[in-house]
């Protein structure tokens, strides 16, 4: 045990010195920690008055600050040494004064508006008096966009407009988010026509998927506008559910969209390259979808359509399926792009090699 905690101390001391030695890391990474805080106080300290202080789901809840937090974290990482240029080095400057206290912001917001109603209360009365529904869930829409604009108010202190345009990714999912809950909570049941064009699509291509393993699978009439409604069977049960536009893709592509198009904006890839890598992480995402869907449906025959399997998995876990993949998908095409350079790089070395030379390896 005392060999244990002389590691510990041992390793935090070395911590201590490496960030004594260069004060820069800490300096780089206090936007992430001016939004760790608040996700922080949210999490242990949760005010239960509302579904939508929840980081146990995805859908319409708080669990995407992680990944934007990861987001955020790795585009950082990738642009290091050039956001390290625009550094603001004179304290006693007016944007360093503001710098410093735009850090508060999101910690002094999260805690006004959760914990004191301002402006949660408002929105709320603003939505009610509108007739919106789910009046419980706008101001955490409202929230997503407010952080957003918190941290490119921050990151645009630290870094100025250069190193705004290299951190783009993070607020950009972050407001797609909040966009695509404000539009599900205004236009209700499918209503938003321009984006129930995949649904039939969809549904057509899960019922398929569906048969395939097995299932029996049938279209009812719906009583909500564009939704259709599919009804899935097999000998332990049945499931049936209206699939609108947040369950038909749309929700995912629209994330994908944003998140690619910036990362491949910023890339070196040759145009045709681009399009190639749109293409397929296009497809995958749509695919993986309709696989969230069939999931839900198997859940819901062999426990039950309101069973807590089947509301978790919808809530929570389904979610994870696309932005997994959007997340990491930029990830894979660093990883194949840098595999490509060298296995090119080796063949280069290779033919450059003059006639009769051999050359011993040393293990």
């Amino acid at each position: 045990m005392l060999n244990l905690r002389s590691r510990v101390a041992m390793l935090m001391l070395n911590v201590i010195r490496i960030l004594k030695k260069d004060s820069s890391i800490v300096v780089k990474l206090l936007p992430l920690i001016a939004f760790i805080i608040p996700f922080l106080i949210l999490y242990f300290y949760r005010n239960t008055s509302g579904l939508y202080f929840s980081f146990d789901m995805t859908w319409k809840g708080r669990t995407y600050y992680i990944f934007f937090l990861w987001i955020a974290f790795m585009e950082m990482a990738l642009e290091w040494d050039k956001l390290w240029l625009n550094k603001v080095n004179t304290l006693q400057s007016i944007r360093t004064v503001a710098f410093v206290l735009a850090l508060f912001l999101p910690s002094t917001y999260i805690i006004s508006s959760n914990y004191y109603g301002f402006p949660s209360k408002a929105i709320v009365d603003w939505t009610w008096q509108n007739k919106i529904e789910q009046v419980d869930w706008m101001p955490l829409h409202f929230e997503y966009f407010v952080l957003a604009m918190l941290f490119v108010l921050i990151i645009w202190l630290q870094y100025g407009i250069s190193g705004l345009k290299r951190i783009l990714i993070a607020p950009t999912f972050m407001v797609a988010i909040g966009t695509i809950y404000l539009i599900d909570n205004i236009y209700r049941y499918g209503s938003f026509t321009p984006f129930q064009i995949l649904v039939p699509t969809t549904a057509t291509l899960a019922a398929c998927v569906l048969n395939f393993l097995g299932y029996q699978t049938t279209f009812l009439p719906s009583i909500a506008l564009n939704m259709p409604r599919l009804l899935a069977r097999n000998m332990k049960g049945f499931a049936w559910f209206d699939v609108a536009w947040p369950c038909s893709g749309i929700e995912s592509l629209i994330i994908y969209t944003l998140m690619i198009l910036l990362f491949l904006k910023k890339s070196t890839i040759p145009l045709w390259g681009k399009a190639i890598w749109f293409v397929i992480g296009a497809t995958v995402t749509y695919l993986i979808n309709i696989l969230r869907i069939v999931t839900i449906y198997v859940i819901a025959i062999d426990y039950g359509i309101n069973s807590p399997q089947r509301i978790q998995f919808h809530d929570f876990y389904g979610q994870l399926y696309s932005i997994t993949w959007i997340i990491a998908y930029p990830l894979i095409i660093i990883g194949c792009q840098l595999l490509w350079d060298k296995i090119k790089n080796n063949g280069k070395a290779k033919r450059n090699v003059p006639p009769g030379k051999t050359f011993k390896i040393a293990i």
